[in-house]
């Protein structure tokens, strides 16, 4: 896949990081705390895949991607340390609130997954944006 097209799947898969972010929002505030620990990890995830695009890396593991962007992105200190934290705690709860009998996500648990979420995409959106520009200079020269 050209550049270009990595270009293109990467704002796919941003947009939908910050619709699912939007979505995890409004099922907290109807008090589904559950699915919205699920879209809370999803627009994380979603997010990392758009970064992800850019390298041509995709994978049917979460765990793929999650290990990918921690070792490429984290490790290397293009994003900070704690990002990985703020993965894993989703990742987690995330498979807690859709496997596990009996286990209920707070309120207080679904509002830190959101603020992670909404953290996590706003520090990716500018290394975004940063790449996609420079790829359409590229694309202009």
């Amino acid at each position: 896949m050209d550049e270009r097209k990595r270009a293109d799947l990467s704002r796919y898969r941003f947009g939908r990081a910050k619709e699912e972010a939007d979505i995890s929002r409004h099922l907290s505030a109807l008090g589904n705390f559950n699915k919205s620990a699920n879209s809370s990890y999803y627009a994380i995830f979603h997010a990392l895949r758009a970064v992800t695009a850019l390298d041509g890396l995709d994978s049917k593991k979460h765990k793929g991607i999650i290990s990918y962007f921690n070792q490429h992105y984290v490790k290397t200190k293009i994003f900070p340390p704690g990002v990985s934290e703020i993965i894993d705690d989703a990742f987690n709860v995330r498979g807690n609130a859709d496997y596990e009998d009996y286990y209920e996500v707070s309120p207080e648990k679904a509002q830190e997954q959101i603020s992670n979420a909404e953290y996590i995409i706003s520090i990716i959106q500018p290394y975004l944006e940063s790449c996609w520009a420079e790829i359409e200079q590229e694309d202009k020269s």
